[in-house]
């Protein structure tokens, strides 16, 4: 009796060990989303207008005053300063805590997602959190970007051309993966983005259309051929309320400037969560 009381004892101390500890690292991806979030509400101004997203601190773009440590706080710097400038007590806008919450919500759900005993870690999953954090970078940006200017840059498009060609490399030297349909994908990503870059030169601006083909490649080549498909059907879903409001609301001037380049980002980021919930929910 006295040692089965023991062995009990034990078992819930590690048990509940074993559940703080995920709850901590939980936390830790949540904080990590944040800061991603944070970063992109920066690249977002900053990439289309050409300034520099690594070299050049923070700053109002009101006042044009250097933020310090205290101001740069995701979420919390925002609350506590009441969604003001500290220095010139300008508002600021309520997009920046929206893109980070957003973010910090994305991180936890996909790592939710894949189901990972951090006690006994499954490498592949682990291995694709972490390509999947990287290729959430890349649609965040992109994402926010087309949303508030109808621009892709060419540079975030490149840097989700990378992501994805590392990971195919992955999938190919210790998956075994097919990689016929993957250089297929390639070489049309290669092929639109040469388009691109020669109209570029020759008019001194790029093809949305090419750039919505090229994030399309970028989609399907992560994502896999069903979670594509899922993918253009919420978009198109999406894009059908979107035609409502605006109709309800009688703007055709918005109304017709349609961030198609959004709508495919955030509901990728939605397919590919759901479907892991549903495929490695359940391991």
């Amino acid at each position: 009796m006295y040692l089965g009381i023991c062995i009990y004892h034990i078992y819930a101390f590690f048990y509940i060990k074993e559940e703080i500890m995920g709850l901590f690292i939980y936390i830790i991806i949540f904080i990590i989303g944040l800061l991603i979030g944070s970063f992109a509400t920066l690249a977002i101004y900053r990439i289309p207008i050409g300034e520099n997203i690594t070299h050049k601190r923070s700053f109002c773009p009101n006042c044009n005053h250097k933020l310090g440590f205290l101001d740069l706080i995701p979420v919390f710097s925002y609350v506590f300063l009441k969604g003001k400038c500290r220095y010139c007590s300008q508002k600021i806008g309520k997009r920046y805590i929206f893109i980070e919450i957003c973010s910090g919500i994305i991180f936890l759900s996909f790592a939710l997602s894949l189901n990972i005993d951090f006690y006994a870690i499954n490498i592949a999953k682990f291995i694709y959190l972490i390509f999947g954090f990287l290729y959430f970078i890349a649609l965040l940006l992109i994402a926010g970007m087309d949303k508030e200017k109808r621009f892709i840059s060419q540079k975030v498009i490149l840097y989700g051309v990378i992501v994805n060609f590392a990971y195919i490399l992955y999938l190919y030297i210790v998956g075994k993966s097919n990689m016929y349909r993957y250089a297929i994908y390639l070489f049309f990503m290669s092929f639109f983005l040469l388009m691109n870059t020669l109209l570029l030169q020759k008019k001194g601006r790029e093809n949305y259309t090419i750039d919505i083909l090229i994030l399309c490649m970028l989609i399907i080549t992560f994502s896999g051929t069903v979670a594509f498909e899922l993918t253009v059907i919420l978009t198109l879903f999406f894009i059908l309320l979107r035609a409502i409001k605006y109709a309800i609301k009688k703007d055709k001037e918005n109304g017709n400037i349609l961030p198609i380049g959004y709508y495919l980002c955030i509901s990728n980021i939605i397919i590919l969560i759901l479907q892991n919930f549903v495929i490695l929910g359940g391991d």
